[in-house]
């Protein structure tokens, strides 16, 4: 009888020992690791967000969002997505926030909530060299490209009411230039930050677009996210530290 109380103890405190390893276990699991921000983008804006050689996305929005994610002690995931798709991600809430060179416009609003403006870009309307289209009255008779989803597209449509140009909607600012150099369209409407690097790269020119009034681009989330606070006082104290000024040194200098 002694002997299968003694057995019985022994497990017992077994057991208990086993417990308490576990439970200390998963709590320096948790004080470890970090907790994952997963942010979604759209990798074909640069210098806003774009893949380098080798694949890996880079630019403004990435800088500034790992910044961000280390202000508040995240760790940072990436999911690269269609730009027309990234509104959508944060409603399904398959992602914590998206930072994508996004306007806050008011229809946006309606579907998403918005972080402060971090950036101020406006809009230009691009074209090859010798091209007899000088401004928005030129537009007439002619096919302008535009990014789906975008500021610029809603810009484009409401410029048709008083303009009779036909619009092409694409999935992303590569495409427009192609369809620009190819002269499959004689204009592309971008974000001015994008349209001035592809000036360089491609040789083209543009002009400003006098009738937008951009709201400028923040960080979107899902409605009701309580992240919202937490970024903004991120986006504060980044730019009373200088840092967020240091990002737009190293990307936007150009259209600075």
């Amino acid at each position: 009888m002694k002997k299968s109380i003694l057995f019985l103890m022994l497990i017992f405190t077994l057991v208990v020992m086993a417990a308490c390893g576990q439970k200390d276990g998963a709590s320096e699991g948790k004080n470890t690791e970090k907790k994952v921000l997963t942010m979604a983008t759209s990798a074909d804006f640069a210098p806003f967000e774009s893949r380098d050689p080798s694949g890996k996305v880079q630019g403004f929005d990435i800088d500034l969002a790992n910044a961000i994610a280390d202000e508040l002690g995240y760790k940072l995931e990436i999911k690269d997505m269609k730009f027309d798709g990234l509104i959508g991600a944060l409603q399904a809430k398959r992602v914590d926030m998206v930072l994508a060179g996004m306007s806050a416009t008011e229809k946006r609003k309606k579907n998403v909530d918005f972080s402060t403006a971090y950036n101020h870009s406006g809009e230009m309307f691009l074209t090859k060299k010798g091209s007899t289209i000088k401004t928005i009255d030129d537009l007439k008779g002619k096919t302008v490209a535009v990014q789906l989803g975008t500021i610029q597209e809603e810009g484009a449509k409401t410029l048709q009411k008083k303009i009779d140009f036909t619009l092409k909607p694409l999935d992303n600012s590569t495409t427009l230039i192609q369809e620009l150099v190819t002269d499959r369209v004689q204009v592309a409407y971008l974000d001015k930050s994008v349209a001035t690097g592809y000036m360089k790269e491609q040789g083209l020119v543009g002009f400003d677009d006098p009738t937008s009034s951009s709201p400028g681009m923040a960080v979107a989330f899902p409605k009701g996210s309580k992240l919202v606070g937490d970024v903004n006082k991120a986006l504060e104290k980044l730019e009373k530290n200088g840092k967020l000024q240091e990002l737009k040194d190293k990307w936007l200098k150009d259209q600075q």
